[in-house]
Order: C-alpha cells, then sequence, then structure tokens
C-alpha cells in the first residue's frame, strides 16, 4: 500500500469535458497522473464509486464547500478519483454542482487503485474492485499525508481532515 513520502504511481485518469479547450476535446480526456501533479500542491479523495449517498451527500459537498479554504491553505487542486468511466463522472460533476473547483477524475480499469494498493473489493455485491475511500495531501507527486477509511467509517477521508491537514 502507498504509504506518505511515497510518489503517485504513473497512471492516467480520465477526466470528461464539458467544452473544448486548450489541448482537450469535449469528452474524456486523459490526465497523466506524473504530468499533473508536478510541482502542485493536489488535495485528492478517492471513492468506491460515484452517485454512492455518502460519497454524494457527505464527501463532494464537503470539498466543494470548503475550495476556497484549501486555496488559502496553498493547495493548488482538488481531485476526486473513483473507479467509475469519464462519462459517469461527468454527470456526478454536473449533479454535484463540482464546476471548477473539484476535478472529477475516472480510474476505469482501477488501474491507479491496484497501484497504490488501495483497493476495496466488492465483486460479491455485484460491483466489482473498486477503490478504498480515502484522503491526501500531494505534494509534487509525492504523498504528504494519507488518509484510508476503515470499512463503513466516515472519519477521516472527509474535507475537514485534509483541510486541517493542509494548513500544517
Amino acid at each position: 500500500m502507498i504509504k506518505v513520502g511515497d510518489t503517485l504511481p504513473s497512471a492516467t485518469l480520465q477526466e470528461y469535458s464539458e467544452v473544448e479547450g486548450e489541448g482537450c476535446s469535449i469528452g474524456p480526456n486523459p490526465v497523466d497522473v506524473t504530468k499533473a501533479t508536478a510541482g502542485k500542491t493536489i488535495a485528492l479523495f478517492a471513492l468506491p464509486g460515484a452517485f454512492t449517498p455518502t460519497c454524494s451527500a457527505k464527501h463532494v459537498p464537503g470539498y466543494v464547500q470548503h475550495f476556497d479554504d484549501f486555496k488559502a491553505a496553498g493547495v493548488d487542486e482538488i481531485w476526486c478519483v473513483s473507479v467509475n468511466d469519464a462519462f459517469v463522472m461527468g454527470a456526478w460533476a454536473r449533479d454535484q454542482k463540482t464546476g471548477a473547483k473539484v476535478r472529477m477524475l475516472a480510474d476505469g480499469s482501477a488501474d491507479f487503485a491496484k497501484a497504490t494498493g488501495l483497493t476495496l473489493d466488492l465483486t460479491g455485491r455485484g460491483m466489482g474492485l473498486r477503490s478504498n475511500r480515502y484522503s491526501m495531501l500531494v505534494k509534487d507527486g509525492k504523498v504528504a499525508t494519507l488518509n484510508v477509511e476503515g470499512p463503513g467509517k466516515f472519519e477521516v477521508s472527509d474535507a475537514d481532515t485534509l483541510l486541517a491537514q493542509a494548513r500544517g
């Protein structure tokens, strides 16, 4: 399992873009984790899946609500990573009104989750391999803090915990 001081694994996530922009077409666009984290401080939180009750009611809204506080604490970007495809993450972003505050990144094949060692096997429930619920502060591609949630818990992966760590 990834730990504090480790470099994030080299992986490509997908982000759904609503508008065409510099180097981005409408639809899914690749995000190279190594390049996207270089020289930045990222508040990253991962969830088992989009549109799940706790994640939609507590996790994502907390990070959206605290966007300005994260920026004031020196965080460049907030990422939400989930084992879904980019279209689902785009729909979830619209539903949660994340706008430009939280990047909703798809880990469709769970490659990032597997590379971090932070997986949750929900095959018995028909949902396959998912990401564990966690949050981390990433500085220049390295894990500065890591908060892994226990099964069925909502204690350390929330925005308040990670914000306190970002503030130092």
